[in-house]
């Protein structure tokens, strides 16, 4: 046997010291340029109504604080969904309707991925958990159980969205997840809180906790009042189905959000400067303290644009002279990543006493969805009048709307403005003629919270 050279094998051990960082080195440079192979889920846009203001005047402004979810690459790098179904099984839903929620919650088992999780929640005057949270695997027992479903009582809607709530609250600790209860119900909530005010700080309270609750009500009988108050203040979709023969198509379309999530547990931050007084938000709920206004999001989906709305008072400027109105922060988690992330814009305006730089530096985009939202607004404004007997007031008031956006259309020469107040002056005059029936109201009421939650647009329908 050769003799211990203790100088050969001290070289040995640095030989392999060497190349175990090397390798160490290699890996660490694979897995950095994974990481960068998946782009970034967010974009951050500051943009203005007009690049230009008049000068040597106090002149309000829009600003859009906007959001760009970038569209996955590859299916397999979506986040897992953590999904509750909560279906009304009451007397009402019985027949056709209930076969077409038994056929549209299948479509939607079918699009999971195994890995996905999954609960079956149904209600009449009791609430029933069929399948508690858990994965999809082969979908069987989750099929077995939605076919089984029959008609029965009253509706206990919010103790039906409690349950379906606490399913998902199982999973919730697991930050990879999206979570998510879609609601189906076709009649009105009696047995238990019943009010939009008590749904609506439910939604709230589980926006906080990083839930949306999405809410799909079926004919002419449910309260669209809570329905929307409940998925607007937990930042979900809302849907009204006449039809449901269209119920496959809605469970699709918003599977088609829910599977391309991009971001989670967002907050904007926007701080003005000297001179620039926010005075609120144009569609959405925010909040404002001093030179600060602040709004939450639950969730992004790829493909889609989300934004505030924010009119502020800009104080005099010289002509010729340029100034920072805006700087906005969006905090995010970025649903791929598993990452916290932080992203920054600003935005800058000019002064001019030339009228025809202030016109021709018009972003018709920006405007089109002010008007957009100022009419989504005055619909909810119009129910309200219409609900207290005062159907000429509601009319006049979304006439009186019509007439501004119409003249801003006129001043910027803005094609899309002008149908939007075109569209609306109609309308006025047919609400004065004969108010607001059932359906009508039921379509005045979803339109505007889409229009203020920017439901649809995204093009993810079919994504898994």
């Amino acid at each position: 046997m050769a003799a211990f050279n203790p100088r050969k094998h001290m070289k040995r051990l640095l030989f392999s010291f060497a190349a175990a960082l090397v390798s160490a080195a290699s890996f660490a440079a694979v897995a950095q340029s994974a990481v960068r192979s998946v782009p970034e889920s967010v974009r951050l846009r500051v943009e203005v109504d007009r690049r230009v203001l008049p000068a040597d005047q106090t002149e309000r402004a829009v600003l859009k604080i906007a959001l760009d979810g970038v569209r996955l690459p590859r299916r397999d790098l979506r986040p897992p969904v953590n999904l509750a179904l909560v279906i009304d099984r009451s007397g009402s839903m019985a027949g056709e309707k209930l076969a077409k929620a038994r056929e549209a919650a299948l479509e939607a088992v079918r699009r999971l991925a195994a890995d996905d999780v999954v609960s079956l929640v149904v209600y009449d005057d009791q609430v029933e958990t069929l399948v508690p949270a858990q994965r999809v695997g082969d979908g069987r027992r989750l099929a077995q159980a939605i076919g089984g479903i029959e008609a029965g009582g009253n509706t206990a809607l919010y103790g039906g969205v409690v349950r379906g709530a606490s399913e998902v609250r199982r999973l919730l600790e697991d930050r990879r997840f999206v979570n998510r209860v879609i609601l189906l119900s076709d009649g009105l909530a009696n047995v238990g809180p019943s009010s939009p005010e008590a749904l609506g700080q439910l939604g709230r309270s589980l926006m906080k906790e990083g839930i949306s609750v999405t809410t799909i009500g079926l004919g002419l009988g449910y309260n669209e009042d809570l329905m929307t108050r409940l998925a607007q203040r937990s930042d979900g979709n809302t849907y009204f189905v006449e039809d449901s023969g269209d119920l496959p198509r809605i469970f699709a379309a918003e599977l088609g959000d829910v599977l391309n999530v991009v971001a989670r547990r967002i907050v904007v931050e926007v701080e003005l400067p000297e001179g620039v007084r926010p005075v609120g938000f144009v569609g959405r709920d925010g909040e404002i303290s001093g030179q600060k206004a602040r709004m939450s999001l639950n969730q992004l989906y790829g493909g889609q644009e989300k934004f505030a709305l924010l009119e502020v008072e800009v104080a005099p400027g010289a002509a010729g002279r340029e100034r920072e109105i805006a700087r906005a922060q969006v905090s995010f988690n970025d649903a791929v990543t598993g990452r916290d992330a932080t992203l920054t814009a600003g935005r800058t305006v000019t002064f001019s006493a030339d009228a025809a730089d202030v016109v021709s530096s018009a972003n018709h985009a920006v405007q089109a969805d002010y008007a957009a939202n100022v009419l989504a607004v005055a619909k909810d404004e119009a129910i309200a009048l219409v609900d207290a007997n005062r159907r000429a007031e509601a009319a006049e008031q979304l006439r009186a709307r019509s007439a501004e956006l119409n003249q801003l259309a006129v001043t910027y020469g803005n094609a899309e403005v002008q149908q939007l107040a075109a569209a609306a002056a109609p309308e006025a005059q047919k609400l004065e003629r004969e108010g607001l029936d059932n359906a009508a109201r039921k379509a005045y009421r979803t339109d505007s919270a889409q229009t203020r939650n920017q439901q649809g647009s995204s093009n993810s329908m079919g994504q898994r």
